[in-house]
């Protein structure tokens, strides 16, 4: 068994000689995200605030996979919206079959009337908040000479709207 745990521990070392740069939103930002998402289901927080961190670490992953077929070359018509919908469902169709997101129990009430799932609520906000926090660190970056204006604008930009929304969702929800 120590073999074993040595073999696993000496191929996991290796790869980070191997490792390149990415060139997407940073991996502390995916990172972050990732934490946030298990961290708030494991303290029973609402599912709308979980939502959110799910919706950033989606957004995320599409563009760091954007950012890797860019490096390898790898262009076709449509490749952006097949990558976005890939992540989509292959996120939210097991959550809706497994009864996560649909539950009636767990809807909101939304302003036009209808219905909508916290889960999916949350989604659909993170997603947008995420990327409009990382648009704008670019965009920033762009007007000051290609600097960041304070050190880790690149992680705090992508998720200071994730934290914001996620104290006002908390607020709201209770």
């Amino acid at each position: 068994m120590k073999k074993i745990s040595i073999y696993f521990l000496s191929i996991f070392a290796i790869s980070f000689l191997f490792a390149e740069k990415a060139l997407a939103v940073c991996p502390i930002c995916t990172i972050a995200v990732g934490a946030g998402v298990g961290l708030s289901r494991w303290l029973g927080i609402d599912d709308a605030i979980t939502g959110l961190w799910v919706g950033g670490l989606i957004v995320s992953m599409i563009t760091w996979t954007e950012s890797w077929l860019d490096k390898k070359n790898i262009r076709f018509k449509g490749r952006i919206i097949v990558n976005t919908l890939g992540y989509y469902i292959l996120v939210i169709l097991p959550l809706y079959f497994s009864g996560i997101i649909g539950n009636p129990q767990n809807q909101l009430f939304c302003f036009c009337g209808f219905n909508i799932d916290k889960l999916l609520f949350g989604i659909i906000s993170g997603s947008i908040s995420f990327w409009f926090g990382a648009s704008w660190y670019f965009y920033l970056k762009e007007k000051n000479n290609g600097h960041a204006y304070f050190p880790f604008q690149k992680v705090v930009m992508p998720i200071a709207p994730l934290i914001i929304l996620s104290l006002i969702y908390y607020f709201l929800t209770k």
